[in-house]
């Protein structure tokens, strides 16, 4: 049997092209935002409401999904919503201006994220869910390897020229959402949840199989503390202050190294995706996940402190493991052990759940962060994975 499908692959190169677009831009925005006037409470505040915004609607988006027995159209409209959010970001400075663009482009992932994941469920089995997954995220990691590089090898000629990478990265965006017309699907059996409002997807709840509510209750609680890896990004910036290393001619500054740190970090992420997967599937998904637990918490603990700069490009290299280890295996795990018929919407249950919980972790960093400093910030989430890590050992006895 193929594992990696026709549809398995060329939603992956969606996803590597999205991913250039967005992640050309996810490095260089907290640099932005601090240009144009937004604090860390500000940034944490906005990072928060649009991951939120996104999550909610995920929720929404992936039950209408099952609803309508179809993918394709969600994943079609999510993908351009946010290619072309990518250039207004540079339009205006205004507060109300950015949460809109930003917002529109978390939408967009909203929109499409639930049938997607549920797309590539269905062309897996359950023991080859993980590597699918880990397959799909190591194209879509490469993308934020790309994207990132490309953006740092600009600003080494161009310092300074944020706007223009927000015209740039439209481009890579709406080639994504082009090469989804190579896809047809056929319609699927509709969901077993009777229709409802906005909120309806929550009822999933109720039906949701016991393991599936031990799952969700262990991921929730990590997320209530796993704030934006902005906050990573903005550490590496004050870490290194006014610091500037000298590499084959070029200075790259607190700015370019913190892209160079972001970037060998998706690479080491898109690297490990695919491997850890065939790891998970042969060795379960609990094994791993811990793992990917206890690499968090090293890297939250490390950079508690403050790092020079190769220990920084150490914690991004572990930080890379444990996104491989965890992000694949964690919507392996949850399309499992879901309802065949409601797959788009328990992955929409939880990932609405999520964000819901990064609102409220990301905006308590910029509290802790502006009240206390960001020693504490970074400590506290550390010992909170150990804490999770620990629930998982317990509550699930097999693998």
């Amino acid at each position: 049997m193929r594992i990696i499908t026709r549809t398995v692959l060329i939603l992956s190169f969606v996803s590597l092209f999205a991913d250039i677009a967005s992640e050309m831009l996810y490095p260089i925005i907290p640099v932005y935002l601090k240009e144009i006037g937004f604090s860390v409470l500000w940034i944490g505040i906005l990072e928060g409401f649009v991951n939120f915004t996104a999550g909610i609607s995920k929720g929404y988006f992936g039950k209408l999904s099952d609803e309508k027995g179809l993918r394709l159209p969600f994943v079609k409209l999510g993908y351009f919503l946010s290619a072309i959010s990518k250039p207004l970001i540079g339009f205006f400075v205004a507060k109300f201006w950015i949460f809109f663009v930003r917002t529109l482009d978390r939408l967009g992932k909203g929109v499409r994220v639930a049938a997607k994941d549920a797309l590539l469920s269905q062309e897996a089995t359950k023991e080859t869910k993980a590597r699918v997954f880990g397959f799909n995220r190591s194209l879509d990691t490469a993308g934020a390897t790309i994207g990132p590089a490309i953006a740092l090898v600009f600003l080494l000629f161009y310092p300074g020229q944020f706007k223009t990478l927000f015209y740039i990265a439209f481009i890579p965006g709406i080639i994504s959402v082009l090469i989804i017309f190579f896809l047809k699907e056929k319609k699927q059996p509709v969901s077993t949840m009777e229709k409802g409002n906005f909120f309806s997807f929550f009822k999933y709840w109720k039906i949701s199989t016991p393991e599936y509510k031990k799952l969700v209750i262990g991921l929730l609680l990590f997320a209530l503390f796993n704030s934006s890896d902005i906050f990573l990004l903005l550490k590496t910036k004050e870490a290194i202050g006014d610091r500037t290393i000298k590499i084959l001619g070029a200075t790259f500054t607190s700015d370019t190294i913190t892209i160079a740190a972001y970037v060998f970090y998706n690479l080491v992420f898109a690297l490990g995706c695919y491997p850890l997967g065939i790891l998970a599937d042969k060795i379960g998904f609990k094994n791993i996940f811990i793992a990917g637990l206890l690499l968090f918490a090293g890297v939250y603990a490390g950079f508690a402190f403050d790092p020079s700069i190769a220990i920084i490009f150490a914690l991004f290299f572990v930080y890379g493991l444990y996104a491989a280890a965890t992000d694949g295996v964690t919507k392996a795990w949850i399309t499992n052990i879901a309802h065949d018929k409601n797959t788009a919407t328990a992955v929409g249950f939880y990932t609405s759940c999520q964000s819901i919980c990064t609102l409220l972790a990301s905006t308590v960093a910029g509290f802790l962060w502006d009240g206390f400093g960001s020693f504490y910030t970074f400590l506290i989430t550390a010992l909170i994975a150990v804490f999770v890590m620990f629930y998982f050992l317990l509550r699930f006895k097999k693998n």
